[in-house]
């Protein structure tokens, strides 16, 4: 089965996040298929928050894939960080 998480990355104690499409059975930092987007929580200033292809994460749903709570979370606020962003 096909899941739609968080793939963590950064230094300690300064989390990057890359929102996958993996198999369910590989661990949380292993081999994914697909790089969807982005989540820097420690973002400051002019960087970017998040930043997802929704299009693509809509397609992988579409087809059956299972989004992590977290994920469903920053899908429904990604507009509100796009209008952030612009602002």
């Amino acid at each position: 089965m096909v899941k739609i998480r968080l793939a963590r990355s950064g230094a300690k104690k300064r989390p990057y996040y890359h929102v996958v499409a993996t198999d369910s059975r590989s661990s949380r930092d292993g081999k994914f298929i697909e790089r969807l987007g982005y989540y820097n929580p420690g973002a400051q200033g002019k960087e970017i928050k998040l930043k997802l292809d929704v299009a693509k994460i809509e397609g992988w749903a579409k087809n059956g894939a299972q989004i992590s709570e977290r994920v469903a979370f920053l899908v429904k606020s990604a507009p509100k960080a796009a209008e952030v962003a612009a602002a």
